[in-house]
């Protein structure tokens, strides 16, 4: 008895000397298709547990639509307007982030945690990025990538580990579009990936998104879609059971989430609902309570922040959170800094209070800022959401909606945009294409954003209050397109 008392005793201490590990799963182009978010059609039973085992965010953002755009705001913490890494990093596009960015991999190695990669990586420059150990699988293989990450998972070390865990999956396959939207190849769906079960689904029998058209081309994409994320959901099942075999899962903190929404038209690349409201599921090992939803409004600013309280770093020095001075210029010297600079701090906060509440105080609005996916896709747009209200600010409204390539070529697309006066799920195509400078939507009377109230004299003072609040994010977070306000 007094063994076992002694052992009772000493059990918080232990638990406490225990590594603090950090796990974060993101997945690529994956919107709330989850069976966990209200899903009847796909399946994703591993994911469905991990949210039984922690938290469900019903109201979760990313801040900019675009794959490395997005991802440069879940590892700083900052809108990629002030981080620099406006869009793409590839070669050809050449955007990148600025040398003052703190990173959260940089941060945690600072702080101890060694620190690793696998998948999908899709930011610059490295350095600012960095990690120390750069695991290699195929991206479409999930199951594979967790397999790589035994020996960070298994490794007998006192210092915790932070895994950036980055599928390609659910995200469109490269190469060119065949005609048939049958061809396997649209989703990564084709080659045989070991140790993956595919899911096939029926394209009849699926629910098609009201923002979608129901065509049998779209319903064909939904069923590859599917399939590419079932393959995301047997690799989260099998990461969690490698956590579990070498005795780390109870004492991991485990994020799952998404870059931006499904690559579809009217999702990805968009600010409307389906590209910037996404899944959030966290798993803490410090939560009272588990399998449980909160409606705080949180949004991917807020992710280096949570990890970083949850790993203890309080505090980060240095400079301003914005573009270095420049290089030296030969016969001119070297430029002066800001004169405004400022300590560095985050544009999000610590969501870490939330994970045990329905109802959340506080957490009641989210912004947004976008501006380019390809260098070719240059249309800016800035978004305040409230619980009942949405007001987009197309920046660039004079010019017609630019589309990803493969947004442009899928069949879905195709399906409807040659028709005359089509409409492409609650939209009609040539509203779709050309947007006015303001829209202005109810989301409780009109959740999928059809009806643009901004001309509407009856909400002219939502209108007001919403764009005075879009107004003091932009001065808050010194986006460039403040001057706008001064010179139109």
């Amino acid at each position: 008895m007094r063994i076992a008392f002694l052992l009772a005793l000493l059990a918080p201490s232990l638990a406490l000397g225990a590594p603090r590990n950090i796990v974060m799963i993101v997945a690529d182009d994956h919107g709330r298709d989850l069976g966990c978010y209200g899903n009847k059609d796909v399946r994703t039973p591993h994911l469905d547990k991990l949210a039984a085992d922690g938290t469900r965010f019903d109201f979760a953002f990313c801040t900019t639509a675009s794959c490395s755009a997005s991802r440069s705001v879940i590892l700083s913490g900052l809108q990629n307007h002030l981080n620099g890494q406006y869009g793409h990093q590839h070669h050809f596009h050449h955007f990148a982030t600025f040398p003052s960015v703190k990173s959260l991999p940089v941060l945690l190695a600072g702080a101890g945690y060694r620190t690793a990669q696998v998948g999908k990586y899709h930011v610059a420059p490295e350095p600012i990025y960095k990690f120390d150990t750069y695991l290699t699988a195929n991206n479409r293989n999930p199951v594979l990538m967790a397999e790589r990450c035994k020996p960070i998972i298994e490794a007998k070390s006192d210092k915790p580990f932070f895994l950036y865990f980055a599928t390609a999956d659910p995200h469109r396959g490269g190469g060119k579009i065949e005609s048939d939207p049958h061809k396997p190849d649209r989703f990564g769906n084709g080659p045989k990936y070991e140790g993956i079960e595919e899911q096939t689904f029926d394209p009849a029998k699926l629910t098609v998104p009201p923002f979608l058209p129901d065509t049998p081309a779209c319903r064909a994409e939904i069923a590859q879609y599917y399939q590419s994320i079932a393959r995301v959901d047997q690799g989260v099942g099998r990461l969690v059971q490698i956590l579990k075999d070498a005795g780390q899962y109870e004492n991991t903190f485990i994020l799952y989430l998404s870059d931006n929404g499904m690559a579809f038209p009217g999702s990805k690349t968009t600010l409307y609902e389906p590209g910037m409201r996404l899944p959030l599921i966290v798993r803490s090992p410090d939560q009272k309570t588990r399998g449980g939803a909160t409606d705080a409004m949180v949004t991917w600013a807020d992710l280096t922040p949570t990890i970083l309280d949850f790993a203890g770093v309080k505090d980060v020095p240095g400079p301003p959170a914005r573009g270095d001075a420049g290089p030296e210029i030969p016969g001119r010297g070297a430029p002066k800094k800001a004169a405004n600079a400022k300590p560095y701090e985050f544009h999000g906060r610590s969501f870490l209070s939330t994970l045990d509440s329905s109802k959340s105080k506080g957490w009641d609005e989210a912004f947004a800022s976008h501006t380019f996916h390809e260098i070719t896709m240059y249309y800016p747009m800035r978004v305040v959401r409230t619980r009942q209200y949405k007001l987009l600010y197309n920046l660039a409204h004079p010019l017609p909606f630019p589309f990803a390539s493969d947004l442009e070529e899928s069949a879905t697309w195709k399906s409807v945009k040659a028709e005359s006066n089509a409409k492409y799920g609650q939209r009609y195509v040539r509203d779709f294409v050309q947007r006015p400078k303001y829209e202005l939507y109810d989301l409780q009377v009109d959740p999928h954003e059809a009806r643009n109230l901004a001309d509407d004299p009856k909400h002219a003072k939502v209108l007001a209050e919403l764009q005075a609040k879009l107004k003091a994010f932009q001065e808050k977070t010194d986006d460039p397109w403040i001057v706008k306000y001064r010179y139109e």
